[in-house]
């Protein structure tokens, strides 16, 4: 059973907009409101959703149009503290680490269950977080995207979730089933399952954040070498 659930509409009121400390601003959701000044409890783990090409821009609201927020705000339970930044256009993964640094160093979160998922855009770019620091990630869930084969042997350091619907005509799969074979290449033994979502398109694989599986997965693992 999933913990720290915000129900309805009071995941939205509860959600604090921080901008100018990070160079990507940023929505982020607490378990609980006293954990910004307590750092004494229970670390929490971080869950960071990058989202697609179509909430880019400056309104930082756009970010809960789908995915993890949106997820939550209809009743998900998603544990931990959830982030989800904005960018301009495509993710720098130095960027996306920028927001991991500043959340061990303000909140009560802990460093060896720091986790990244996104969807399309934010698919690609989470590969690119876990593959440029992949001694920072404890898993990711990648969906309807791809990933850049540069970093294929650093995958392979990471547990990762592929997922893509094969009736995509925004992303074909086969971006997925490339940066997964590059990966399997790069080492046979890696932790990395791809799905394929049968009659899936690019939109509809959305529900998929709406769903415990993915975050069950997520937060069973902890950072290698931890």
């Amino acid at each position: 059973m999933l913990i720290g659930s915000i129900w309805n509409n009071e995941v939205y009121a509860q959600l604090k907009a921080i901008k100018g400390e990070t160079t990507y601003p940023f929505l982020l959701n607490l378990p609980e409101e006293e954990q910004i000044d307590n750092l004494s409890g229970d670390k929490q783990p971080v869950l960071i959703f990058l989202h697609g090409r179509s909430l880019s821009g400056t309104n930082l609201d756009r970010v809960k149009r789908y995915g993890v927020l949106y997820a939550m705000n209809k009743g998900q339970e998603v544990p931990g503290i959830v982030i989800a930044p904005q960018s301009r256009g495509g993710w720098d993964p130095d960027k996306v680490i920028e927001i991991v640094d500043y959340a061990i160093e303000h909140y009560n979160a802990d460093p060896d269950r720091i986790y990244i998922c996104g969807m399309s855009m934010g698919g690609y770019g989470t590969m690119d977080v876990a593959g440029k620091y992949p001694d920072r990630i404890a898993a990711a869930v990648a969906i309807c995207g791809g990933g850049s084969v540069k970093y294929a042997d650093n995958l392979s350091q990471v547990p990762l979730w592929v997922q893509h619907g094969n009736r995509d005509r925004a992303v074909p799969m086969s971006e997925s089933k490339k940066i997964v074979n590059a990966i399997k290449k790069a080492d046979p033994e890696a932790d990395v399952t791809l799905t394929i979502i049968p009659g899936g398109t690019h939109g509809s694989v959305e529900r998929l954040f709406h769903q415990d599986e993915i975050y069950e997965w997520l937060f069973k693992h902890t950072r290698k070498g931890s």
